[in-house]
């Protein structure tokens, strides 16, 4: 299957048709960004353990009963995936306190949650990507109230699923990002990416970020935290 027109390019993938017009390419980027795009920057390999990483937790999860884009691994950086329409919801699942959710309710980073938390943001780069709940996703007619629910119980399952798998691999899952995509048949499927871009990894001895949160606090040691994390993946 060959790159045709490019369709998209977004701030860590670019998309391009093929032959088939229910079937997409992939090609993950080393660039960087964190704020909306107010900081940019490279993570060199960062789009081959992406992409790699993201096939591997979209495998795993199909076995668990959850549908997603996922086809065929092409390459390093490329992704066959089925072609869907985005539904335009951030899912936000949090099971740690950390980052943005810290900083909005002024609580200190590390508290673990009795139950898991869920946030649905806007996804409008324009706007920010604000924070709404489920009425505002149906006043705005982003999704049926049939969709949202079945979004938001896939959504619980890959976090069951995936705070279960990286454990065994001595790593905490603190929260992470979903995007959610409709196929030509009108069907959910779990789309974008699970990777350390999308997701926070805190090592489990030691809470070391293993996670984008290097980049954007300037921490230090970017690309040796993914290498980290895909290591352990790749090697278990």
């Amino acid at each position: 299957m060959e790159k045709l027109e490019q369709v998209y390019e977004g701030k860590a993938k670019k998309v391009y048709k093929t032959s088939d017009k229910d079937l997409y390419i992939v090609s993950y980027k080393d660039d960087a960004t964190a704020f909306n795009g107010l900081k940019k920057g490279t993570i060199v390999g960062k789009g081959v353990i992406n992409n790699r990483m993201s096939n591997m937790m979209m495998q795993l999860l199909e076995k668990k009963g959850v549908p997603t884009h996922y086809v065929q691994e092409l390459s390093e950086r490329d992704t066959l995936v089925k072609k869907v329409s985005i539904v335009p919801l951030e899912v936000i699942i949090r099971n740690v306190s950390a980052g943005s959710f810290a900083k909005r309710y002024g609580v200190e980073e590390g508290i673990v949650f009795d139950e898991p938390t869920i946030e649905f943001s806007y996804k409008n780069d324009a706007l920010g990507d604000p924070l709404i709940n489920s009425y505002h996703a149906l006043a705005l007619k982003l999704a049926t109230k049939e969709e949202i629910e079945l979004i938001k119980t896939y959504a619980f399952k890959v976090n069951e699923v995936l705070k279960e798998y990286f454990l065994t691999i001595g790593v905490k899952l603190i929260d992470f990002k979903l995007e959610f995509g409709k196929t030509a048949d009108g069907k959910i499927v779990l789309a974008d990416e699970i990777s350390p871009d999308t997701c926070r990894f805190w090592d489990a001895k030691t809470n070391e970020k293993l996670d984008k949160d290097r980049f954007r606090r300037d921490l230090g040691g970017v690309e040796d935290a993914y290498r980290e994390i895909f290591g352990r993946i790749t090697n278990k």
